[in-house]
């Protein structure tokens, strides 16, 4: 009893560790993602860049998310999550070191191009193996920890960011981080994409994924490592039950029934974007330098938004699977909302200064981090059948990208032309959000993914 009662005890901290090395590429996501702000300052400066060539200098990335999204679900279908994460640590590091040398726009645009592949496989693969593995009672929790270290990464970077050009300023002032410092922000990178590469190296496939393939004593081994002996029992019975009752067609999802959870996905995915977050994670300290901040001061600034995006991160960690999806998505949308139209009407008015337009960018930042940034995540991993869960989150993922794409690009020129009226825009979009989701988002709080599969069979 005493030896079962110790088994027990281990799984929980065996799933939080296979969780937590799974959330290392959303940790590379976020770090990947965030460079952009802080080396955007100094290379459009290096290279003369104007609006439209800035936004492609930025969202050249996102090109690659956009074609890591579209074939990692398929890819990791057909050989493995782990082998496609691995896949996506190696692209990291590679683009990291590629985006760091760099003589022309055209060849950072194609080393980020490479890290954005790896950054669209993460986003989707990273949360979908942390479903698949972890227990109904605190799935939300742990796919949630793939937003915390998302967030961490973006954290981490901004804080680098801000010690380079720092460094920077004492070496030689803006002319060696026009030079150089943008340089380093990039290759900085190289290091967690190896901790993830050597790491993903001591955990197992999915379990879900191992029996889907044939492969049950293989899963047996994981899920009893996880829940002990009878739970793993009754979970590999539930997911067979689960895969002996599904279609293997990806056309399944186009049937009534299951095509109303394929639309909720994209939308809900596309909302996550076009709501404005990357405005402010992207180009936050141009935004804070174009409000009369320093180069210095801005960088910290922006430190102290990915600070607050953590926090609020760790508190939605905390309440989503207490509160529920739903609720969270909503009490986000509104405060996104809120947060937007008060920017856009402090600029209106005239007063839209720094320190006003900080506590307006971190009401918003706290209000996407505690439910659109994770609780989105959580739904995409969990709503969609077994046998298709990586194509399907694939296009789900692949849609957010591509809203993201358009939102990054799109963004410098608004600011040039439309400034600080542009934020009503972005304020709209969360109205769309607060209606699409009291309408058409179900709760999934506290159900097994074979539970949620079978209630969209249902309808």
């Amino acid at each position: 009893m005493l030896a079962d009662k110790q088994d027990r005890a281990g799984s929980a901290g065996y799933v939080w560790l296979l969780a937590s090395v799974a959330a290392l590429g959303g940790l590379l996501f976020g770090y990947d993602t965030a460079v952009i702000s802080g080396a955007i300052v100094y290379m459009k400066q290096y290279w003369h860049l104007d609006p439209m060539a800035k936004g492609w200098a930025a969202s050249s990335a996102l090109v690659g998310c956009i074609v890591g999204a579209m074939f990692a679900g398929v890819l990791s279908d057909w050989l493995g999550r782990k082998k496609i994460m691995l896949l996506s640590a190696l692209f990291f590091g590679v683009s990291a070191v590629g985006a760091a040398l760099p003589q022309t726009v055209s060849q950072l645009a194609m080393a980020r191009m490479l890290g954005g592949f790896a950054i669209g496989a993460a986003s989707m693969l990273s949360p979908l193996y942390i479903a698949e593995i972890a227990p109904a009672a605190v799935r939300g929790r742990m796919v949630s920890l793939n937003q915390f270290a998302i967030v961490g990464g973006m954290l981490v970077v901004y804080f680098i960011n801000a010690l380079i050009s720092q460094v920077g300023e004492h070496l030689g002032g803006e002319a060696w981080n026009i030079a150089y410092g943008w340089r380093w922000m990039f290759g900085s990178g190289a290091l967690p994409a190896v901790l993830f590469f050597v790491l993903l190296f001591f955990v197992p496939e999915s379990p879900r994924w191992l029996i889907k393939r044939g492969r049950r004593e293989a899963a047996m081994a994981v899920l009893t490592r996880i829940n002990g002996d009878a739970q793993a029992r009754r979970d590999a019975a539930a997911i067979e039950d689960a895969i002996a009752h599904e279609d293997t067609s990806v056309m399944q999802l186009f049937r009534p029934g299951l095509r109303g959870i394929m639309a909720m996905g994209i939308v809900l995915a596309v909302l996550q974007q076009v709501t404005g977050i990357n405005v402010v994670l992207y180009y936050a300290p141009d935004i804070f330098k174009s409000l009369g901040a320093s180069s210095t001061s801005a960088f910290y600034q922006t430190v102290i938004v990915g600070a607050v995006n953590l926090s609020f991160t760790i508190l939605a960690i905390w309440v989503v699977d207490r509160i529920g999806r739903k609720p969270l998505l909503m009490l986000a949308s509104i405060g996104m909302g809120i947060s937007m139209f008060a920017l856009g009407g402090a600029y209106a008015l005239g007063q839209l200064k720094g320190a006003l337009a900080l506590v307006f960018v971190l009401a918003y930042v706290a209000s996407f981090a505690v439910a659109m940034g994770p609780v989105v995540w959580v739904v995409l991993a969990e709503i969609y059948p077994t046998r298709v869960r990586g194509t399907a989150m694939s296009i789900a993922t692949l849609c957010l990208w591509t809203a993201c794409f358009i939102v990054s690009q799109t963004s410098p020129w608004l600011q040039e032309h439309l400034a600080g009226y542009s934020f009503f825009i972005y304020g709209a979009m969360c109205i769309v959000s607060i209606v699409f989701v009291s309408v058409a988002v179900p709760e999934t709080k506290g159900m097994t993914l074979e539970q949620i599969e079978r209630s969209w069979v249902k309808e």
